[in-house]
């Protein structure tokens, strides 16, 4: 796969808008189950502004996420994240609408744009998406993603913003009187693994947070609770505390 700085000089050299669009359809990697990130990542930092607001506000609706169709739409959005981490404050209810896309890559899309706010900007990130913690459940799972990431967790602040977020938001399940729709399954799978990255980030808080959860006794919690911990990262942190909270479920 070529790096993203020979996809930024390929991008470059592109001036027409229709050839663009071709370009980044034939090498998406779609239909796949992976696309072409690097190229998603070069498109972002390199495209103009213009031509990103032209990308990200193309239709959307009905494109499958296999389809090379969704592709340019994807670096759009992905380059609304790099506009708004450069001062812009335009592109957030944009941001928001596209979470709540059907298609999981443009969702996906909204987590990276956020991940890239966050790299520049956190306390914007923040600011802007506090009102998200309450959202639709895809709103609170793109946020969930957006903040897990481990190169914005590194500073205990910004880790102990990230625990906060997803406390507020597994809280927010509780009281979901639609747990079994197709949102909130997405919302529940995101939370199980979303937990494991900021409590590795910040475990001198975050396991205590994982040891109160494990003592619900909702289902779905519970379900989130047992993904987090069989993952790799907690359990190379700390074995007792993970056997310890394992034990306290059974």
């Amino acid at each position: 796969m070529p790096s993203v700085s020979w996809y930024r000089g390929e991008i470059a050299r592109v001036s027409d808008r229709a050839e663009l669009d071709a370009f980044l359809k034939q090498h998406s990697g779609l239909p796949g189950p992976r696309a072409n990130l690097e190229l998603a990542q070069a498109m972002a930092e390199e495209a103009s502004e213009a031509v990103l607001l032209e990308f990200a506000s193309a239709p959307r609706a009905g494109l499958d996420s296999n389809d090379p169709a969704v592709f340019p739409l994807v670096c759009g959005i992905v380059g609304l994240g790099r506009m708004t981490a450069e001062g812009s404050e335009a592109h957030w209810e944009r941001l928001r609408e596209c979470a709540n896309d059907p298609c999981w890559r443009i969702r996906e899309a909204v987590a990276m744009a956020l991940q890239r706010v966050g790299l520049a900007r956190f306390a914007a990130l923040i600011h802007h998406t506090r009102s998200w913690r309450q959202g639709t459940p895809l709103e609170q799972r793109a946020l969930a993603a957006g903040l897990c990431e481990p190169a914005l967790l590194e500073l205990p602040d910004q880790a102990r913003e990230a625990l906060t977020a997803l406390d507020e938001i597994t809280r927010s399940l509780l009281a979901r009187g639609d747990r079994r729709s197709a949102d909130v399954r997405i919302l529940r799978q995101g939370l199980g693994y979303c937990w494991s990255v900021a409590v590795a980030a910040l475990p001198s808080e975050g396991w205590d947070l994982l040891a109160g959860w494990a003592l619900c006794t909702d289902p779905d919690v519970r379900w989130i609770i047992i993904e987090n911990l069989k993952k790799k990262r907690l359990e190379r942190l700390d074995t007792l505390r993970l056997v310890t909270i394992r034990a306290s479920l059974e």
